[in-house]
Formats: structure tokens, sequence, C-alpha cells
């Protein structure tokens, strides 16, 4: 049987109607002629779809002419639309999340969005509206072929384990903040502790999620993972550093060059994403939208269960 990286096209896509050119070999794809919208006919939402679930991330350039509401339109195609457990939506918006980068801020540490819930999105579609004039770009990883790729002890290993993913850690090490840091920065990793983790969910997952579309297996990793269960802090970061060092291995990873008016759509159930930093001052803001997901099951039929969720005290007032 073939596998995913086996199979995966490193030509242009004859198999849809769209017109598909793959970006690398392994991951990301551009699906180019497409004027989205959310009356896009059956026909191109399910080629769309499909085109999802195997380049495991799209892009479409030229796509000015899309506002909130047509982008949460487009999104709600593909399933329901979400807001963010815990962040405001954007001004004006009914499920959208602006990531809007004012002191060159960025998320920029590889995950998955928000699996510290139980079913976490099944995709995020995410629309640059202002872009660096240089930097800014966004990393995608494929974790079905980082799984394929591990060597037979390590992937056997992953079958049985399972992590806790969590909304609640140590932000100031996570994006190197420190008391000498930009007030900019500061505000960032309050902002994170008051709003981010304003309610905390623990949730445990199978590092080996069975894709409920293509049923191939997936690591499911990520800055969300605080332990693996019945393992140390001590043990649980050395695992985790090997198992997401083969996630990220430049053959799984696709770089995108934002433009003004893109829109990147990506199968959140079966990749990593992260940011790049490197912008200084200059602005980046996108809004994302997020269709609702199931709840993983692991390759023994185990669902991911939440473990705790749990409202935090508002801090007091100077």
């Amino acid at each position: 049987m073939a596998t995913a990286i086996d199979s995966y096209p490193n030509a242009k896509d004859g198999s849809s109607p769209l017109d598909i050119v793959p970006i690398t070999g392994r991951i990301g794809a551009e699906i180019r002629g497409v004027q989205l919208s959310g009356d896009l006919d059956a026909g191109t939402v399910q080629a769309i779809e499909a085109a999802l679930v195997r380049h495991k991330v799209i892009f479409f350039r030229g796509q000015q002419h899309l506002d909130d509401a047509e982008h949460e339109k487009f999104a709600a195609l593909f399933g329901d639309p979400v807001a963010h457990p815990t962040v405001p939506v954007a001004q004006g918006s009914s499920y959208l999340l602006e990531l809007d980068s004012k002191e060159g801020y960025a998320a920029s540490s590889w995950h998955t969005d928000v699996t510290f819930v139980d079913a976490y999105p099944k995709g995020s579609i995410l629309r640059a509206i202002t872009v660096p004039e240089a930097g800014g770009d966004t990393l995608w990883a494929n974790t079905e072929t980082a799984y394929e790729g591990l060597p037979e002890p390590l992937r056997q290993l992953a079958n049985t384990l399972w992590a806790v993913h969590t909304n609640d850690y140590d932000y100031a090490a996570q994006f190197g903040v420190t008391k000498d840091a930009p007030a900019g920065a500061q505000s960032r990793e309050a902002f994170q502790r008051q709003v981010f983790a304003s309610t905390v969910y623990e949730t445990e997952h199978p590092v080996v999620r069975v894709h409920p579309v293509s049923g191939q297996r997936n690591l499911l990793l990520g800055h969300f993972v605080k332990n693996f269960v019945g393992l140390t802090q001590k043990d649980s970061q050395a695992l985790f550093n090997v198992l997401q060092d083969q996630i990220l291995k430049p053959e799984n990873v696709v770089r995108w060059r934002w433009q003004a008016g893109d829109v990147a759509f990506w199968d959140n159930r079966a990749t990593q994403h992260r940011a790049v930093a490197d912008f200084g001052l200059q602005r980046r803001t996108l809004r994302r939208a997020t269709v609702n997901g199931d709840v993983p099951v692991g390759i023994d039929g185990r669902r991911s269960h939440t473990r705790r969720k749990e409202k935090q005290a508002a801090p007091a007032s100077a």
C-alpha cells in the first residue's frame, strides 16, 4: 500500500477540475482561477475540500474583494464557523480572529490551532489584509508524512502515547519575554495570560490521530502540549523534541510569502504552522476564520477528552 509520502504529487494535480499547482513535493498547493465567495457552487466546494485533504494547505492569490462578511460566508461552506474559545472576535465580525501585529509580534511557535479543546477546528482560513514589505511569511508542516517517516520503533511508541494539551503555559518563556523586554512584548504576554488563558483548558489527545476523511495517521503535537500521559515533565520534553523534530524536517514544510489579498486554507487535522517574526515594526494584519471539527480518534478507537475547563479569576485592579 502506498504511504502518504509515496503518493504525494510533485507535479500539477490533474485529478481535480480546479487549476491546482503543488508548491512542494509533500505539502502545499496554489489554486488558480477561483474567486472565493459564499456563493460557490457545490462542485467547486467539493473540489476545494478534496484539495485541502490531499495537499494539507491551499493558497489563493488575488482575493482582495473578500470582506469580513464574505470571508465568514465562504468558511460556512465547509462546516460551522466557530469563534476562538477565549479571544474576542474581530470588531464587526461574528467569528473572525484578528491577528494584528503592531509591535512585530507573531505566533512564531509551531502549533495546530486550538488543540487545548477536544473538538478543535478541522480547518482554518487566513486572509491577508496588510503585509510587511519583507518578512512575515508563514510555514506549514505535514504531520502525516512526518508520521510515515518515523523509524518503526518510534512509530510504534508514538502509537501508544497520549498527550495533555493546554492553553495555560509559560508565555514569557515561549516568546522570549523578559523583564527588560520592550513594552509591546510585555503587553502581549499580559494579554496571553489575561485573555487567551482566561478560561484554562486541559485536554488529552492521542499523539497519533486518524484523519476522519483520508484515514491516514498523523502526529498530533505542537506548542500546546504540556506532557505525555504517564511520563514526567523531563521525559515528556525529551520525547516531544524527538517527535516534533520529525514534523519540522524541511521535506515536510512549505513556506508562503504573503501578498495583500492572499487566502490560505489549511487542514488543521493534519498540519502544524507558525509565523516567522522577522518583520520588525512593520504592520502585519490578517483575519482568520475557523471551521468546527470533530473529536480526534486514536488508532485504538479511543477519543480525545477534556479533563479541565476552568474560568480564571479576573486580575485585581491596581
